[in-house]
């Protein structure tokens, strides 16, 4: 789960909050006036974590220029 904390109370102890995103590896959320702002995570230069999570996700349409959804649309009912 992701911590969040706001701008006032990370600007003072931001090394602590580095230190401690980097040993646990949990994102961080910066809010401002308690709306998520920022989010700092860890940095991973291994991209095939991230391929892995877009895996099947992409829908394949074999006629995209045809409408979808049509049971859906009022105005054909």
């Amino acid at each position: 789960m992701e911590r969040s904390v706001s701008k006032s109370k990370f600007k003072p102890r931001s090394l602590e909050y580095f230190r401690e995103i980097e040993s646990t590896g949990e994102a961080l959320i910066i809010t401002d006036r308690g709306q998520p702002v920022l989010k700092i995570v860890p940095f991973s230069d291994d991209f095939g974590k991230a391929i892995e999570k877009l895996r099947n996700v992409v829908i394949k349409y074999d006629g995209p220029e045809e409408p979808v959804a049509t049971e859906d649309w009022e105005s054909l009912k």
